[in-house]
C-alpha cells in the first residue's frame, strides 16, 4: 500500500443525509492488537442515523467516521498476528463509529479480538448485510431467550432488519414465529422470507396473536421497546422469556418501574452484545446456509461507493423499505 490517504465519510458536526459526502483523510496507522482492514461493504444502521443527527450517547465524539459494522480483507497486521493479509473478515460494534472510527471508509483499524474470519464466495453485498444484524439476532435468540426447537416465538418489531433476521434464524432453528409489523405493505415480504405468521400490529393485534396462540407464546423478542413490552408480557406463558433488545419506538427507559409489573413466573431479560457473542463457527454455518439457498438474507437495497451513503441513510430513515441497506465499495 503506497498511498497515505483514503476516502471516508467523516462527520465534524450534525448534518442532513444529503451532506454525507466523502472527504480525504489519513489512512489509520497500525497499532498493537489491531489490524488494518480494506473495507469491501457495510450495512447502514439506525444508530448511525442517530449519530449523524448529533443525538448519540456520550461515547460519541466529533469528528467521527461513522459505521458500526463492516466486512473486508485484512490489509496489514502486526508481527505474530493470527490474521494474514488477504484474509476475509467481518466486524461489528466494539465502539465502532462512535468511540472509534468506523466502516464508512476505504480502510478501518479494528481490534483483532473484534474480527471474525471467514471464507466465502458470496457477493460482498450479502456479506456486508450480515455482521450487526446476525450478531444481534443470534445473541438475542441464544443468550437472551435460550430459544429451543418447537418454541413459539413472538418477534415484536418484526419488519425491522433485526426482526427479519431473527425470524429467519429462529425458523431455521426449528421454532415457529409470529412477527409483527405496523406497515400492512410489509406483510407479503415477511411471508416471502418464510415467516410463519406475519401479523399486523394495530388495535386488533392481541386478538390476532391469541387466535394463533390460544395457549400463549413461549418467548418474545422485544424490539419496539417499553411502548409494547407490557402488552407482550400478557401474551407469554408462565416460565416464558421476554428479551428486550431494541427500542424502535424510541423509549429505552421507564420511570417508576416496579418488578411487580413483571407477571409472576415470566422472565424479563435483555441483550446488548458484541462481536465475541457471534461464534466464528456459527457465522460460517449461516454463510453455508445462504450458499445452499436454505436461508434468505433480508436486503432492501444495495448501493455502490461512498457517494451513495447519503441515499442509503435517507432510504433507511424513510421506513418504506424492508431489509438491510448495504453499501459496497
Amino acid at each position: 500500500m503506497t498511498k497515505d490517504t483514503m476516502k471516508a465519510i467523516q462527520l465534524t458536526e450534525p448534518c442532513q443525509a444529503n451532506e454525507l459526502v466523502p472527504t480525504e483523510v489519513n489512512i489509520p496507522e497500525l497499532k498493537p492488537g489491531y489490524a488494518l482492514i480494506k473495507v469491501k461493504a457495510f450495512g447502514v444502521n439506525e444508530s448511525e442515523v442517530t449519530s449523524r443527527k448529533g443525538e448519540s450517547s456520550a461515547d460519541f465524539k466529533f469528528p467521527r467516521i461513522l459505521g458500526i459494522e463492516g466486512v473486508g480483507v485484512v490489509e496489514k497486521v502486526n508481527p505474530g498476528s493470527s490474521f494474514k493479509p488477504g484474509q476475509k473478515v467481518a466486524t461489528m460494534m466494539g465502539g465502532m463509529g462512535r468511540a472509534i472510527d468506523g466502516s464508512y471508509a476505504e480502510y478501518m483499524l479494528i481490534k483483532e479480538k473484534n474480527l471474525i474470519p471467514f471464507e466465502s464466495n458470496l457477493d460482498w453485498s450479502i456479506l456486508g448485510a450480515l455482521p450487526e444484524m446476525l450478531q444481534t439476532s443470534y445473541g438475542s435468540l441464544m443468550q437472551g431467550l435460550q430459544l429451543e426447537k418447537g418454541d413459539l416465538l413472538l418477534v415484536r418489531g418484526g419488519s425491522s432488519t433485526v426482526g427479519l433476521m431473527s425470524s429467519v434464524l429462529a425458523h431455521q432453528m426449528g421454532a415457529k414465529v409470529i412477527a409483527s409489523t405496523r406497515n400492512q405493505a410489509k406483510l407479503s415480504e415477511m411471508e416471502k422470507l418464510g415467516i410463519d405468521y406475519p401479523v399486523l400490529d394495530d388495535q386488533d393485534f392481541v386478538k390476532r396473536v391469541n387466535k394463533i396462540a390460544p395457549h400463549k407464546v413461549d418467548k418474545v423478542l422485544e424490539l419496539v421497546g417499553f411502548t409494547t413490552l407490557f402488552q407482550d408480557m400478557k401474551l407469554i406463558k408462565q416460565g416464558g422469556f421476554v428479551c428486550f433488545t431494541g427500542a424502535l419506538g424510541g423509549q429505552w427507559t421507564l420511570n417508576n418501574f416496579s418488578p411487580f409489573m413483571i407477571p409472576t413466573g415470566v422472565f424479563l431479560t435483555s441483550y446488548a452484545g458484541e462481536a465475541k457473542d457471534l461464534p466464528t463457527k456459527y457465522f460460517s454455518h449461516v454463510l453455508k446456509l445462504i450458499e445452499e439457498k436454505k436461508l434468505v438474507v433480508p436486503i432492501a437495497k444495495v448501493y455502490h461507493g461512498l457517494d451513495e451513503v447519503g441515499a442509503a441513510q435517507a432510504n433507511l430513515e424513510s421506513g418504506k423499505f424492508s431489509g438491510k441497506h448495504v453499501v459496497v465499495l
